[in-house]
């Protein structure tokens, strides 16, 4: 089992970041996440979920820890996957409001803010999903992206023209409605909209990759979502809203 380090303070948000070999990115990446979130001057912590890396990123997590109070280093060996990795940093989160985001880098922490204001905005949503414009990846993996969401979409309409970000805002309750699947992170917003829960997206920045290399090739992005899907079909049809205290959320139509 994980060891999950003590959290010093109440905190406001949760940012769960995962990390599988990204010892070239966690530095610079965790100093953005720092800087943009002292600078709201509230209360966080950052969740550091290092998915059984084989390089040097433990030692870098293990560094951030030392020296900054709001970071928990959690490492799971064996390597689980990206998507357990954010659901168990998500349950074991302390914050009234989610934040996730990739390891990597190409998510920008500068973005946090906007995201964070537009669920306090308008119909006040559960959750925003931020939409990669002027995407920095290979055109191969753009193209199985594009092909992945209209297929996604039209099958589970959960309203979503890039589930897959990984940049994400959303409220505690949200957490309750999502399933330990191996492609949790293209299914949450179908997940939470199946439940119930209001789910907008906004222009999110996207940033090359500085370093490393990834660690999701074709029959990640195609073949296991497309198995996961059939499941995916069935469960948001069969599945009742939740009711939260005080009040009732609209069933979800069709």
């Amino acid at each position: 089992m994980p060891i999950v380090p003590a959290v010093p303070q109440s905190p406001e948000f949760s940012v769960v970041v995962p990390f599988y070999n990204e010892a070239a990115n966690a530095g610079a990446l965790l100093g953005e996440i720092l800087s943009v979130l002292r600078a709201m001057g509230r209360p966080f912590e950052v969740l550091m979920m290092d998915d059984g890396s084989a390089d040097a990123t433990p030692q870098v997590l293990a560094g951030f820890v030392k020296e900054n109070a709001e970071c928990r280093h959690i490492r799971l060996v064996p390597n689980r996957g990206q998507a357990s990795a954010v659901y168990h940093g998500l349950h074991f989160a302390k914050g009234s409001l989610m934040i996730t985001m990739d390891g990597d880098g190409q998510n920008d922490p500068a973005d946090i803010p906007a995201l964070l204001k537009r669920l306090n905005e308008g119909d006040a949503p559960d959750m925003v999903v931020g939409i990669r414009k002027h995407r920095q990846d290979s055109a191969f993996r753009r193209k199985i992206s594009k092909f992945a969401n209209a297929v996604r979409s039209r099958i589970l309409r959960d309203g979503m023209s890039d589930s897959g970000c990984a940049l994400k805002v959303f409220r505690r309750e949200v957490v309750t409605s999502l399933i330990p699947i191996r492609t949790l992170y293209s299914f949450m917003p179908a997940m939470a909209v199946a439940a119930g829960f209001r789910v907008v997206q906004i222009p999110v920045n996207h940033r090359p990759r500085l370093g490393g290399t990834s660690s999701y090739g074709f029959v990640v992005f195609l073949w296991r979502p497309v198995l996961d899907l059939l499941g995916m079909w069935w469960f948001t049809r069969r599945r009742f809203p939740q009711v939260r205290e005080g009040g009732s959320v609209e069933a979800p139509r069709g």
